[in-house]
């Protein structure tokens, strides 16, 4: 049997080196001495840092940040987002959210509920004969997957018509308002 690289797997002249193992590679100084560290780089650089030594012994140095933004920067961005979030436009946007969420969860939540605990404490009801081999249990279980689809249906539609276009223009504002901040297009 060979292996993906051609050369026969198992069996052979024994035990392979280090070398044998990384054609082509060069081989760092554990490996050289036969203890294989697997380089896996985003370990190493999400890792690094977190007390770990780096092979000599030391502790590993710290993983540069990928954006080089000064803290006044951040800070000021920041300060974007709680003056956004304190706004009229984005309190309007909130405020629709949850008038809608809330009174649909308590409902949908409390008509889940009443059926599972009828289910449970009533069985001679839910077993009522509908028409012919249908029950009520039946009935109340197809209208639970029926209300999940009008509660999805309803939402979806709330959020196109209510509030899908304030919450554009509150991310299109904020967008401007921090791209100002960083100075310039990015």
């Amino acid at each position: 049997m060979q292996s993906s690289n051609g050369r026969p797997r198992g069996g052979g002249s024994g035990h392979e080196s280090p070398a044998e193992n990384h054609e082509g590679h060069d081989l760092t100084p554990a490996e050289a001495t036969g203890k294989v560290r697997y380089h896996d780089p985003w370990y190493d650089a999400l890792a690094s840092g977190w007390g770990e030594m780096d092979g000599t012994g030391g502790p590993a140095p710290e993983v540069p940040a990928a954006r080089r933004e000064s803290a006044d920067h951040a800070v000021r961005a920041g300060d974007v987002y709680l003056e956004v979030q304190r706004s009229a436009a984005f309190q309007e946007v909130r405020g629709r959210y949850l008038r809608f969420v809330v009174p649909a969860t308590v409902v949908f939540f409390t008509w889940y509920v009443a059926y599972v605990v009828t289910a449970t404490t009533a069985p001679g009801f839910m077993a009522r004969p509908v028409a012919g081999a249908v029950n009520v249990g039946m009935v109340a279980g197809l209208g639970q997957f029926l209300t999940t689809f009008l509660l999805t249906w309803a939402y979806a539609r709330h959020a196109r018509l209510r509030r899908d276009r304030a919450a554009l223009e509150l991310r299109w504002d904020t967008q401007e308002l921090t791209r100002g901040i960083r100075g310039g297009t990015s």
